[in-house]
């Protein structure tokens, strides 16, 4: 068995260059994970000159190991998270894991990633070995809070692979990071924006913003600070230091193997630390990947045992299973289950503390970072802020701001299940056609408009006003008529018209 992750096999890295001579850009971002790579493709695409440097090559640190369960279903159980930080900061958290899915979506469609990103079904199911009728009526809190906050989340009593009681909650996402990365990365270059490898981040002269490195420097404006563990940067010693005694690492291992075929989803069972697995059915072959063991890092001597019991759980669940390869990651978690991502030191920001969600978290911290630099207002900010002491006043900013459009972007996960054909004359609705959500108005003779549900404007899904016969965006009042005609803005265009066969 391969002593690497299964994201590393039949890949190669982006080849980039080191620095040289004077450089001076807008934004320096230290980090080539998905965070890092991530910040810098939207602060380039908001206008600013990015250099990206990483002491390693792109992707060759936690990215290249996680398992890329792209969910906003956090490890932390939303009973749990929704009793320790209140009901409006773990809705929060679980609308930026879902603004960071449709992101990563947007990411790899405009850009032509091909990253094998799929949308699958998540389950949250009974561990093995605990009495099913307890552990039902936890899972029933569990599906009913994420109903509550919106989500399409339903309890049911067996899932299809242990079945076991389980959540299931649908339009999960998985991908393949290293491709997602790469693709990615490859974009950054150009426009006076760069990106350098093998690289030493923390030669910082912090009074100049100026980052030395041996055959050149670079000066910026912003640092943004993207290494799992963060840098010092120009925070103090001290405060660095204090800043790290929140944080905890925890070790995590996993297994790919070769099984029968199996439909793709993701799972990941009640216990603590708890077991996770995705299932990936290619063409020729399907294959899993099993993870957990966790335990925190160093402080287990004989982690073969890990790889051991990880294998007999395989082995349990698949018993003609092939193992390929193993590997081990590293998780960061935070006192009170919520990232730390802002501004530590003026101009200077961080991410970190994804508590097992890296990839939607780390694409998150990107999307907050990005905002932050270039001054737009974000809703998460206080909530996530690296000082924060306390959450009541950021519960009481988000409940203010729920007209936010990322708190509508559930809307792009959540089906529809109404056929055009269903629709009444003189009514429209958001309907099915052709396998696609679309926004459909049929008139009274029965002719079908169908047009996009997305807004124009910033990507909300619009909502249809049967009184007043129009189509209308929640997040910023944007109205279009019928036929998807614009009324009036924000938005600057009408809804895109749909040719159907």
């Amino acid at each position: 068995m391969k002593s690497k992750s299964a994201w590393e096999e039949h890949v190669s890295p982006p080849e980039f260059g080191k620095p040289s001579g004077r450089l001076k850009v807008d934004a320096l971002v230290i980090g080539g994970g998905i965070t890092g790579v991530t910040t810098a493709y939207l602060l380039k695409k908001a206008g600013l000159k990015v250099a990206l440097v990483e002491r390693y090559k792109i992707g060759g640190g936690e990215t290249a190991h996680t398992t890329a369960h792209v969910t906003c279903v956090t490890d932390a159980r939303l009973s749990e998270l929704a009793s320790s930080v209140g009901k409006p900061a773990a809705s929060a958290l679980w609308d930026a894991g879902l603004l960071a899915m449709q992101q990563i979506d947007t990411i790899a469609h405009e850009n032509a990633i091909r990253c094998e990103l799929r949308k699958v079904p998540g389950y949250l199911f009974a561990a093995e070995g605990k009495p099913a009728g307890p552990e039902r009526k936890s899972l029933a809190d569990d599906a009913r809070l994420a109903k509550e906050f919106g989500y399409d989340a339903e309890l049911i009593d067996a899932d299809p692979l242990f079945e076991r009681p389980a959540v299931r909650f649908a339009n999960q996402l998985k991908f393949h990071p290293l491709k997602y990365l790469y693709g990615l990365a490859r974009r950054l270059p150009g426009d006076d924006s760069h990106v350098f490898q093998e690289t030493d981040g923390t030669h910082l002269d912090e009074k100049k913003n100026v980052l030395h490195t041996p055959d050149g420097t670079i000066s910026y404006g912003a640092l943004v600070i993207a290494t799992h563990v963060p840098l010092q940067g120009k925070t103090g010693t001290l405060s660095a230091a204090l800043f790290q005694t929140k944080l905890a690492a925890y070790s995590s291992y996993a297994i790919k193997a070769l099984v029968r075929r199996q439909d793709e989803a993701l799972f990941w069972d009640t216990n603590d630390p708890y077991l996770y697995l995705r299932v990936d059915d290619h063409a020729t072959e399907t294959s899993v990947v099993l993870g957990g063991e966790d335990h925190k890092t160093g402080t287990k001597a004989d982690t073969e045992t890990r790889y051991t019991n990880l294998e007999r759980t395989l082995r349990k669940i698949f018993p003609k299973a092939e193992p390929t390869c193993r590997w081990s990651g590293q998780v960061i978690e935070t006192p009170d289950g919520l990232p730390y991502i802002g501004e530590t030191s003026d101009h200077q920001f961080l991410a970190t503390g994804f508590s097992g969600n890296g990839m939607t978290l780390g694409t998150f911290s990107a999307i907050l970072i990005a905002d932050l630099v270039v001054g737009r207002k974000n809703s998460w900010a206080e909530l996530f802020d690296p000082h924060r002491k306390k959450l009541a006043g950021a519960w009481e900013y988000l409940r203010e701001n729920k007209d936010f459009p990322a708190y509508f972007l559930k809307d792009h996960l959540t089906p529809v299940h109404q056929d055009a054909g269903e629709i009444s004359p003189g009514d429209g609705a958001l309907a099915k056609v052709d396998g696609k959500k679309c926004a459909v108005y049929v008139d009274e003779d029965g002719k079908q408009t169908v047009l996009s549900p997305v807004c124009p404007h910033l990507g909300c899904i619009v909502h249809w006003n049967p009184s007043e016969k129009t189509w209308d965006c929640p997040c910023h009042g944007s109205r279009f008529t019928s036929s998807g005609d614009l009324i009036a803005g924000p938005a600057e265009q009408g809804l895109e018209k749909i040719t159907t066969p």
